[in-house]
């Protein structure tokens, strides 16, 4: 099968392929708006099941051996369930996959899920890894779900996680970054640090924003239903953080915080990027969950200046300074195996194009 296809991250009529040849098996027709650019979303099954402790199968166990040595109460998620704060939960996906030799797969939660701080990786059989299918998998796919800040609703299908599929490596080299940023600029900004990706800094100053910089989680708040967009409001969720005259800001440990980088990003129609979650180079915090940027993001025909990275943030142990600038975040590109059918934002409803510090769609628009 993948003797027709080129060493890259797979396109949308790709994805589509895959599927129309039983390399992915859907309990259900997909939904309308399921295959995004360069990813799939997946869907929960019916049972979700509270475990002890987050596990992977290692290579001579399934998932299921596991499950049932750890679960502690199944919930049943055809009527929706509130999956609480701080507990693991394991559910079967919808999805299964019988992937062709050479043909690998990864996931990552989708930008709503991330920004709503609900901890997600894909677990397959035998894995000895989270988010990795490796080429030629054939089994079940089960999605880890723990909720760190909010208590969510989440029912029978349900997209909390996406998945790309890829041949080989097309991740870009430091030289080819750079030849692309000088072709189709990449990010725009006159002093962007291009080479072993491209180096995001953070937005500190909040200008054009009224001074706001971000958010910050509360604590104790109502529960947030992962399928219903633009009906809660933001201040019964999130703190508003302001620039009062100082150009730096102190991460506090186990606090959650929606960011946003200075420079905006673009990702060219025949390529993906991605975020690199956690890189010690820059400090002690964990940046975007959400790691796919999908072909388009950022991108017009018109040529346009790209969209904001909006950062995910949580501080690791200890308190941590950032000074406006500074470098926070590192996005990775690489080349997609064909020229796709379809781009971000470019009339799929998609949620974050043109985007600039702005919170998941289930909030009501927010302005100082």
């Amino acid at each position: 099968m993948d003797e027709l296809w080129n060493k890259g991250v797979f396109s949308a009529r790709q994805i589509e392929k895959l599927a129309a040849r039983n390399a992915i098996i859907a309990d259900r027709p997909f939904d309308e708006d399921q295959v995004q650019p360069a990813s799939l979303d997946l869907r929960l099954g019916d049972i979700a099941y509270r475990v002890r402790a987050s596990f992977l199968p290692g290579p001579d166990h399934k998932v299921s051996d596991r499950i049932d040595a750890l679960q502690l109460h199944q919930l049943d998620l055809t009527q929706g369930a509130v999956l609480e704060r701080g507990g693991v939960y394991l559910v079967p996906l919808q999805e299964s996959l019988n992937l062709p030799e050479r043909v690998s797969a990864s996931a990552n939660p989708k930008s709503s899920t991330g920004r709503l701080d609900v901890f997600t990786r894909v677990i397959a059989d035998r894995a000895r890894g989270f988010d990795v299918v490796p080429d030629g998998y054939e089994g079940p796919l089960y999605l880890e779900i723990s909720p760190r800040t909010f208590p969510v609703r989440v029912r029978t299908g349900s997209r909390l996680s996406q998945m790309r599929f890829r041949i080989g490596d097309s991740r870009l080299t430091t030289a080819e970054h750079r030849t692309l940023h000088n072709v189709e600029t990449l990010v725009f900004d006159n002093n962007a640090e291009v080479g072993e990706g491209v180096l995001l800094s953070i937005d500190l100053k909040g200008e054009g924003r009224g001074g706001l910089i971000g958010f910050r989680s509360r604590r104790h708040t109502p529960v947030i239903d992962m399928d219903i967009k633009d009906t809660l409001d933001v201040l019964d969720y999130w703190e508003p953080l302001v620039n009062r005259g100082s150009d730096q800001f102190i991460l506090d440990p186990d606090e959650f915080y929606i960011l946003v980088s200075r420079e905006s990003v673009h990702v060219p129609p025949a390529y993906a990027a991605e975020m690199v979650p956690f890189d010690p180079l820059v400090g002690e915090f964990r940046v975007h969950y959400a790691g796919f940027f999908d072909p388009g993001f950022g991108h017009s025909a018109a040529g346009g200046t790209g969209s904001r990275a909006v950062l995910e943030v949580r501080s690791r142990e200890v308190p941590f300074l950032l000074g406006h600038g500074q470098t926070i975040g590192r996005l990775i590109y690489e080349r997609l195996s064909e020229e796709p059918d379809r781009l971000y934002g470019a009339g799929l409803g998609s949620n974050y194009q043109a985007q600039t510090l702005k919170l998941s769609k289930h909030f009501k628009p927010f302005a100082l």
